[in-house]
């Protein structure tokens, strides 16, 4: 496990979710006036439409991991309230049985959407005793960004991903895409599952740390695991760690009273885009400082590229991009609305 390798190298684990340098966006990269941006309904069904089929490993070892229910999805106010430092505990009760959320948001340009999609945990935990304070924190958000092209249909076709693995991205092509090494090499082929008519990405999650790839790249180890499939207004909890048919509900990450409104609340994040916590020394981070520790500095590489400058981030991972446009029709991060 890449995380822990760091983990025991340094001892050091909360640098896994710390970005050195944060991107301060300073100016809106608009479209021009004839462009026009889709409807917010549209957004929401785009997202539910390329929203993955999703594997999420289970540890049963260690107390730390509550029998593997500290590894299933869940919403940051899965107890009720948006104050961080009690997830840790609050998870570990019965009456929380950790219902499946994933939080999404929408950026659109002249040629392409750009679809993020984020998991909570309240425990990022191990079960090796001598690391709890080192390898372990409250609260952990880790997702992936999905790249669509616009070819004419509806939807679009999702021509590739991106996804947080702590402090690493990697990126992944469909099997039908034109896309190519760039700056970065393509990390391998994200395969897909058929769910609701929709060829859909497969991704999945380790267990303990999180750490999120394509499917084919990260599959789960033994017969412990939970599968999650979207739903725009069902939100489900695993029967059991075993369960095959959990459905996630999707969250805007714009809604009224959401993640991006509340990022001043500082019982929820501090700096505005790190999340507090009362256990461990590492800190999780929201989408817009989400941030791969050693790919450069350039306008979307910075903390928090993904989430404001994905245009930039997708040109400077990938070639083979084909007609594209980096001009923001729709992009709230920036403002752009």
């Amino acid at each position: 496990m890449k995380k822990l390798l760091f983990c025991m190298g340094w001892l050091i684990a909360f640098a896994s979710c710390q970005p050195t340098t944060t991107l301060v966006p300073t100016e809106k990269q608009a479209a021009p006036q004839h462009a026009s941006r889709q409807s917010n309904m549209f957004y929401a069904d785009l997202a539910f439409h390329h929203a993955p089929v999703h594997y999420q490993d289970v540890d049963r070892t260690g107390s730390h991991g509550l029998s593997g229910k500290a590894d299933y999805i869940t919403a940051v106010d899965f107890d009720g309230d948006l104050n961080a430092t009690n997830n840790w505990n609050n998870i570990a009760k019965s009456n929380y049985p950790g219902k499946a959320v994933s939080y999404y948001s929408v950026v659109e340009t002249t040629t392409h959407y750009f679809i993020i999609y984020a998991f909570f945990h309240p425990r990022d935990w191990t079960d090796i005793f001598f690391l709890y304070y080192f390898d372990e924190h409250e609260n952990d958000l880790e997702g992936l960004l999905t790249i669509v092209r616009k070819d004419g249909s509806t939807y679009g076709k999702a021509e590739g991903a991106i996804t947080v693995f702590h402090t690493d991205f990697y990126s992944f092509k469909a099997a039908s895409s034109s896309l190519t090494n760039g700056r970065e090499d393509i990390d391998g082929t994200i395969t897909t599952q058929n769910y609701g008519g929709v060829a859909r990405f497969k991704t999945a999650q380790e267990a303990k740390g999180h750490g999120l790839k394509a499917y084919s790249k990260l599959k789960p180890g033994g017969d412990d695991y939970v599968v999650y499939y979207p739903s725009q207004t069902t939100s489900e909890s695993p029967a059991n760690i075993y369960d095959r048919n959990v459905k996630y509900q999707l969250v805007n990450i714009f809604d009224n009273g959401g993640l991006w409104q509340s990022r001043f609340n500082t019982q929820l994040f501090k700096n505005a885009k790190q999340f507090q916590k009362s256990v461990g020394r590492g800190t999780a981070n929201a989408p817009w400082n989400w941030d791969d520790g050693n790919d450069g500095g350039d306008l979307g590489l910075l903390a928090g590229g993904m989430a404001y400058y994905p245009a930039e981030l997708v040109d400077q991972y990938f070639n083979g991009l084909g007609n594209f446009s980096k001009q923001y029709i729709y992009n709230p991060y920036l403002g752009i609305e």
